[in-house]
């Protein structure tokens, strides 16, 4: 039977056309195939019927037919037995008349046929007997063929009900798809009025070639690949920079505990206005020097004292408000926004540092593969190294990463030069790949902590027990390591590894927080999933 057509094809679209012309014809097609249905079943009824009558027909021929046979037998006998009672008679006169012709005793012979005639009456008796008892048996050959008859009629009246209850399920099933696609089709409907009730007509991007610095050429490249929320922030940021740029101070946020220890200073402080280039390679500078660092001092306190070391005591403070400022603004640029979200403790950054480690063992890992040493990999090789590198990913990850190196399905090209994917410009803007690596981290972040969020069914506003979030870690995540739940649990309660309780003390049940809490936590920190969600058995 002919499924339903997909729901999207038929209503997502943006045309005005009103859709009754499609319901009409959906209604006409699903009745059309009902009363298809019926008609088929009618004749399925039709011919049952038909076999019923005819098997009642032969029957009723086929005993006819049976007692003519008896009939036919009987007054054959008959026949027989009266032409042997004439030739006895015969035999008796020709006795009678010659008693010597046999050279027997005719005493003798007329006390045989006497005893013979005896015997002829109590066997006709015996056959009358068996014919009153035995009249209406059907001889065994054609009872076990009606019998197979009559089971193979049975067993397609069988097969026809279950073909009608089949059917009949089907069409049930069909009348509620039916029902919830009208419901489908008049909710999209209605949500499609809206949308072009409210909706707003697209803008025309092309419009900021003239506005933006470096004229059509450099908004093409700041725009590939972005859609209209991402253009909005583009845009946002080449407005600000030129804002930024015009200013010559910035005014001091004061003392205040809300404002991050290197801005505390009050009046007015010097813009240094430094391009974005100059800003960029200042924190990659700030990052080389904080992995080197040893003894490691709050992120902010570091911060703070490059800059005293690289400008000076007297410029450090203008240098940070300007760094800051430009940091806070760039949000498409990843260097500037990670580095803006672990100086503002939005970030750990343990997560930068395993980013950077996972891109380093990607190159690695795809540099090994290429055995000519030409920079050079297959599809398969780059296939085969993401996947080892990211065993947990789903397959249409795997698939988007390819996609942002250049491999589309549809692509004819044998090779790909990967070691183009992890370069950036001088401004710090990355390769599509690695933009596509954070934009998955991210996602594959907020899907683990919405799995924490489900599996323990509570509202973000309820507390949860430091048990609770232990064994919901266990069930959304098996493969985790002691050590590696001990730094989740610490992160998401706020206590030191050496003070967080073992597992099935008293005062665990303790321990309690906002869940909303907990997740904004875990949100800082590289959470990832260590395993699949269940363990597969091992062969």
């Amino acid at each position: 039977m002919a499924s339903p057509s997909p729901r999207s094809s038929s209503f997502a679209t943006t045309s005005r056309t009103p859709l009754r012309p499609s319901k009409v014809t959906i209604d006409d097609s699903c009745q059309t195939e009902a009363d298809n249905t019926q008609e088929q079943e009618k004749q399925k009824r039709k011919l049952s019927q038909k076999q019923k009558t005819l098997v009642t027909k032969l029957r009723k021929n086929l005993a006819e037919e049976y007692l003519r046979y008896l009939s036919e037998r009987d007054a054959r006998k008959i026949l027989i037995a009266d032409l042997n009672e004439l030739r006895y008679q015969r035999e008796d006169m020709s006795l009678a008349q010659s008693p010597g012709v046999w050279g027997e005793d005719p005493v003798k012979l007329t006390l045989a046929l006497k005893m013979t005639r005896q015997d002829l009456a109590r066997t006709q008796m015996e056959l009358n007997t068996m014919k009153a008892n035995f009249g209406d048996v059907v001889p065994r050959r054609d009872f076990e063929m009606q019998e197979k008859t009559n089971k193979d009629l049975q067993e397609q009246l069988d097969s026809l009900r279950d073909d009608y209850e089949e059917v009949r399920k089907e069409h049930e099933i069909l009348l509620q798809l039916h029902m919830s696609t009208v419901k489908e089709r008049d909710q999209f409907y209605s949500e499609l009025q809206e949308i072009q009730r409210t909706s707003t007509p697209r803008p025309n991007w092309t419009k900021c070639e003239s506005v933006v610095a470096g004229g059509p050429d450099r908004w093409h490249m700041l725009a590939e690949g972005k859609n209209s929320d991402q253009l909005v922030d583009v845009l946002l940021e080449e407005i600000g920079e030129m804002l930024l740029q015009e200013k010559d101070f910035f005014p001091g946020l004061g003392y205040g505990e809300s404002v991050p220890p290197f801005l505390r200073v009050d009046g007015v402080v010097e813009n240094k206005k430094p391009t974005k280039k100059d800003v960029v390679n200042l924190l990659k500078d700030a990052w080389k020097e904080r992995l080197a660092e040893e003894q490691k001092e709050k992120f902010s306190d570091f911060f703070f004292s490059f800059l005293e070391r690289r400008f000076g005591p007297a410029d450090a403070m203008a240098w940070a408000y300007t760094v800051f400022e430009n940091i806070k603004l760039f949000h498409s640029n990843e260097i500037m926004s990670q580095f803006y979200a672990v100086l503002m403790e939005k970030m750990s950054e343990s997560v930068y540092v395993k980013h950077k480690e996972t891109i380093s063992q990607l190159l690695k890992e795809m540099t090994n593969a290429d055995s000519q040493n030409e920079g050079l990999l297959t599809m398969e090789q780059f296939s085969t190294v993401l996947r080892s590198i990211f065993p947990f990913k789903k397959e249409e990850k795997i698939q988007e990463l390819m996609e942002a190196a250049g491999w589309q399905l549809s692509s004819n090209a044998d090779w790909l030069s990967y070691q183009s994917l992890f370069t950036e410009d001088e401004e710090g803007q990355v390769t599509p790949f690695m933009r596509m690596l954070w934009e998955q981290y991210v996602e594959e972040k907020d899907e683990y902590l919405q799995e924490l969020k489900q599996d323990l069914g509570l509202e973000l506003y309820e507390k949860v027990t430091l048990p609770k979030v232990r064994e919901a870690l266990m069930t959304i995540d098996p493969s985790l390591d002691k050590q590696t739940l001990n730094s989740y649990l610490s992160q998401a309660f706020q206590l030191p590894l050496t003070e967080l309780p073992e597992e099935s003390e008293e005062k665990e049940e303790d321990i309690m927080i906002k869940l909303q809490t907990v997740l904004e936590r875990l949100q800082m920190i590289d959470i990832r999933r260590r395993g699949p969600r269940e363990q597969e058995p091992t062969s």
